[in-house]
């Protein structure tokens, strides 16, 4: 992996595609957009310089790529909300009823209401990171006409957030077992675990049912 990926992050296409990935998981939540962020980490945490045999021009060579890779991530990122929340702004219905059409994204949506009723803003950034939780949260702010000041700082807070955590496991699974397939492995695990705990954590509380207090009996009636 080493020798076919450490040129990559040298190519400025790579960070093409992780943007658009980014930028269009929103519309598209089966985009491995966080797969494709904590590998590149990865890859960028290796001796990517030495394999391309470029000079290093700094004593960390791996930060500008690092550095490179979170900029791009946390604008897609934020871009991506932007425009979907935008799109749902001006035509609610339309996207209220692609929501309604999917069981998977209206059961999040039912989950996601829950826990904003309950928390509020910081539980925006949480969402980012569960399944399908970005588009429901875009989409949905934009569907409810939310204000924007009320949705668009947390999502520049969720994208940072989730962006730092991708390319943090990614870079430290490289720095501690290389660039290879196995770390990178172990680093989308950490990912997909942070979604599941998410997911978990947004789960609606369970409502507890009214217990049937039995009528007072009156006196001399059997």
């Amino acid at each position: 992996m080493q020798e076919t990926l450490g040129v990559l992050l040298y190519a400025p296409w790579i960070y093409v595609v992780v943007a658009a990935s980014i930028l269009l998981d929103v519309f598209v939540p089966v985009l491995p957009s966080g797969a494709l962020v904590v590998t590149a980490a990865t890859v960028a945490a290796g001796t990517a310089v030495d394999v391309a045999g470029l000079p290093s021009p700094t004593a960390n060579p791996h930060l500008p790529q690092i550095f490179l890779l979170g900029a791009c991530a946390i604008t897609a990122s934020f871009v991506g909300d932007l425009l979907a929340y935008a799109l749902a702004l001006r035509g609610g219905r339309r996207f209220g009823g692609a929501i309604a059409r999917s069981r998977r994204l209206t059961a999040a949506q039912e989950r996601l209401d829950s826990a904003l009723r309950r928390g509020g803003g910081p539980l925006v950034v949480l969402a980012r990171f569960a399944p399908a939780g970005r588009a429901v949260v875009s989409l949905g702010a934009g569907v409810s006409r939310r204000r924007k000041r009320e949705f668009l700082p947390w999502s520049a807070l969720a994208a940072v957030v989730w962006t730092g955590y991708s390319v943090g496991i990614g870079y430290l699974g490289g720095q501690l077992l290389g660039a290879s397939w196995f770390s990178t492995g172990l680093s989308v695990v950490a990912l997909l675990a942070a979604g599941l705990v998410a997911a978990r954590l947004l789960r609606p509380a369970p409502v507890a049912e009214p217990v049937a207090v039995p009528a007072p009996v009156e006196p001399g009636v059997s």
